[in-house]
């Protein structure tokens, strides 16, 4: 093996450190938010129990958005046209463009309009794998919060 291929170069070493921060804030978001949805889903007295799910849908709503624009903001601060990393198909936008593709990997939706070169292609994956995980987990928590209500 090639010592060179070891090695990591301070742009990836920035992708990595960038992308473990991010993913870090989303799952201590998460963690956090679910503590606050169940304590004030629980004090609420709302006649109709539709209303206390819709709250929650929208705050999990607000909270995955969130956590597109963290790493919308990870990609603005790594990608520019010095970096070793880029985005094929990006046309020099702004920070909407970034989390557009955010949007696009957090999701797993994969369009393939704007395609990770270099480095951040690892905070490509992670934010994917991080996007499935922290979704499911809403899931869940939605379908053990819905069951409480019905029980009720």
């Amino acid at each position: 093996m090639n010592p060179k291929e070891v090695m990591i170069s301070p742009h990836g070493a920035a992708v990595v450190l960038v992308t473990g921060i991010v993913v870090v804030a989303c799952v201590l978001l998460h963690y956090e938010c679910f503590s606050l949805f169940q304590k004030v889903l629980s004090r609420l007295t709302l006649r109709v129990k539709r209303r206390r799910i819709l709250l929650l849908m929208f705050g999990l709503l607000g909270l995955h958005i969130l956590d597109v624009w963290l790493f919308g903001f990870g990609y603005y601060i790594l990608i520019d046209d010095w970096s070793e990393s880029s985005l094929q198909g990006w046309q020099g936008g702004g920070l909407l463009e970034f989390v557009y593709f955010s949007a696009v990997v957090y999701t797993t939706l994969g369009l393939g309009d704007l395609v990770p070169h270099g480095a951040i292609r690892f905070m490509t994956g992670t934010e994917a794998l991080t996007g499935f995980l922290l979704i499911t987990w809403s899931a869940s928590f939605t379908f053990l919060e819905m069951e409480r209500l019905w029980r009720k």
